[in-house]
């Protein structure tokens, strides 16, 4: 006599698999499963059925419909498998009618459902065995919204890239002219200072123009600003004090690309170039629990608190450079809306600027 094994008949909703009656989930129990099945799905499919996860997916498809093999196709063709079709299936004639139908078809021993993203057709997912046209619709119906979701998560990362390249820093016109002079005016009375300052100048243009990437170290801004600082040292005639701390913690934390220079030059520009005699600016930086903090302040003219919230807001004077708005919108476009800049200031009383982010945020990673 033949022994075989016996499997109970599945009802409606229930998840189980192959080869054990205990392992029927019912109820809430089932409904669980179920959700729990689906949100994996959608994280298996953030790259789309060719990436990584396509076979974990089909995988797991296999596994809630209990069927044979399981085959997740494109428009181009199969894209990922778990599993084998029962051979002498026709899976491509069974593709090509899904796909001029717009609907699910069942031709044992294969049943195939279309896959519509957004309305438009994308695909198709393929089952083989006992598996019901009703319940494949249903699987691939949560497939496509897995891949509607990826493609939006990946539109959205696009533009916020898209985003950070309009905004990132153009070099001041008043800067380049600045430097220039006053290289131009040190090489006669001081060769040696005016090799060194040129030095600084390429160093500076060469950070600037730097296209590996979107991000920074803290530390390579603060080489970045040192530079800088170094030039308008040389164009004070030295009447500019200048002190930077950073902790050494926060040197390896990545931030947005030129983000703490056009806040250095806002204060010289606007802080120092109008104040009498000398002036000092101090940039500083420090770790906060699982926050960067930096801060740039200066003891210059100062100006009208309304008129730093108008500048943040983009309704101030429109900045020739890299204004203070600019460096706002590219860290809350990094950061979400929450993080920004932080402006204290009062005519007579200087200004001081905070940029508090993030130590660590997926995605942000310097080059």
């Amino acid at each position: 006599m033949e022994w075989r094994p016996w499997y109970p008949a599945r009802r409606p909703g229930s998840l189980w698999r192959r080869g054990s009656a205990s392992s029927v989930d019912t109820g809430a129990g089932a409904t669980v499963a179920a959700l729990r099945e689906a949100r994996l799905l959608g994280s298996d499919l953030r790259g789309g059925l060719h990436g990584s996860g396509g076979t974990a997916a089909a995988r797991r498809i296999r596994r809630l419909l209990d069927a044979d093999a399981v085959v997740l196709a494109d428009l181009e063709g199969p894209a990922a498998q778990h599993g084998s079709l029962p051979p002498g299936s026709e899976a491509g004639a069974l593709l090509d009618e899904v796909y001029a139908r717009g609907e699910a078809l069942r031709q044992p021993p294969l049943c195939a459902a279309p896959l519509l993203v957004a309305d438009e057709l994308a695909g198709c997912v393929i089952a083989a065995g006992e598996v019901a046209a009703e319940d494949l619709s249903e699987v691939a119906g949560l497939v496509a919204e897995a891949l509607d979701h990826a493609e939006l998560s990946g539109a959205r990362a696009r533009i916020a890239a898209a985003d950070l390249r309009t905004l990132r820093a153009q070099i001041s016109p008043h800067f380049l002219h600045n430097a220039l002079a006053v290289i131009a005016a040190h090489i006669r009375s001081d060769p040696t200072r005016a090799r060194g300052l040129l030095t600084d100048f390429a160093d500076y243009l060469r950070y600037s123009f730097s296209t590996k990437g979107d991000y920074a170290t803290v530390a390579a801004e603060l080489q970045a600003i040192q530079t800088y600082l170094e030039l308008q040292s040389a164009r004070f005639d030295d009447r500019l004090e200048i002190t930077v701390r950073m902790a050494p913690e926060i040197l390896p934390v990545a931030i947005p690309f030129l983000v703490v220079q056009p806040i250095v030059e806002n204060a010289v520009r606007h802080g120092l170039e109008k104040k009498a005699g000398r002036g000092h600016i101090g940039v500083s930086g420090y770790g906060e629990g699982t926050m960067c903090v930096i801060e740039i302040e200066d003891d210059g003219v100062g100006m009208d608190p309304e008129l730093a919230r108008a500048i943040l807001a983009g309704s101030g004077p429109r900045s020739k450079g890299v204004g203070l708005a600019n460096v706002d919108q590219r860290l809350r476009t990094v950061y979400g809306q929450e993080f920004g800049l932080l402006i204290e200031t009062a005519p007579d009383h200087g200004t001081r600027v905070e940029a508090r982010v993030p130590r660590y945020r997926r995605g942000v990673v310097a080059q």
